[in-house]
């Protein structure tokens, strides 16, 4: 008695003898019609099958929201990679390649629905060098364009590549993406130009965004972009 006393059963030892006699409940089914528990809906006592019931309810619940969420990413997903798609063909079906970063520009205004979008490249051909798309480009801004090494999203800090939109003052939020010249081998790919997706909304583009869809625009643009050097 002394030592029942000095040491007393506790809720841990309760627990483990349980986990570990899963006949208890066989052999003293009974209990199981008895056992009372505290209800999350209105404090109310239920037995413990309406509440195992309850909590299967709430695991079923659970995974039907997810499930909803996983199906909407999906949809969404699908409806960016038609965008995409279509963004892609437009480029494919410019004539003159002097048109290229007008057109390329604009699909993406309509494609995905950016207010505004410019671009500036640099180290095209002599032809192209009087084009308004290699015009105004400064030293600092190749060296920053060099310097990403992944899209900056954020607030419009007075970038200087943000002068290049037609509404500057509008632009609340950017995106700011390198285009490359494509790798050849092991050779790091150098930085041909900017491109500069810009919205009023202070929350469209913010550092914690992902940005393997503006990889992925970067990529497709450079390449198609090579024709102008």
């Amino acid at each position: 008695m002394k030592s029942a006393a000095l040491n007393p059963i506790t809720e841990d030892d309760i627990a483990q003898f349980l986990v570990h006699t899963p006949d208890f409940f066989d052999r003293h089914a009974e209990l199981l019609a008895t056992v009372r528990l505290g209800s999350p809906h209105g404090g109310r006592a239920v037995s413990l099958q309406e509440r195992q019931a309850e909590m299967l309810r709430e695991k079923i619940r659970a995974l039907e929201a997810r499930m909803m969420e996983m199906i909407r990413h999906g949809n969404d997903n699908a409806v960016l990679a038609q965008r995409l798609q279509r963004w892609s063909q437009a480029l494919f079906l410019v004539p003159q390649a002097s048109d290229l970063p007008r057109v390329l520009a604009e699909q993406i205004e309509h494609q995905f629905m950016v207010p505004q979008v410019a671009l500036r490249l640099w180290g095209v051909a002599q032809a192209h060098q009087g084009e308004p798309f290699a015009q105004g480009v400064s030293e600092d801004i190749q060296l920053f364009a060099e310097s990403l090494s992944q899209p900056y999203c954020g607030i419009n800090n007075g970038f200087e590549a943000a002068q290049w939109l037609a509404n500057p003052e509008a632009a609340q939020s950017l995106a700011l993406v390198t285009l490359r010249v494509p790798s050849q081998g092991d050779a790091p790919a150098s930085a041909m130009g900017l491109l500069v997706l810009a919205s009023p909304d202070s929350q469209r583009y913010h550092a914690g965004m992902g940005t393997e869809f503006l990889d992925s625009l970067s990529t497709l643009a450079s390449a198609a972009l090579q024709r102008l050097r």
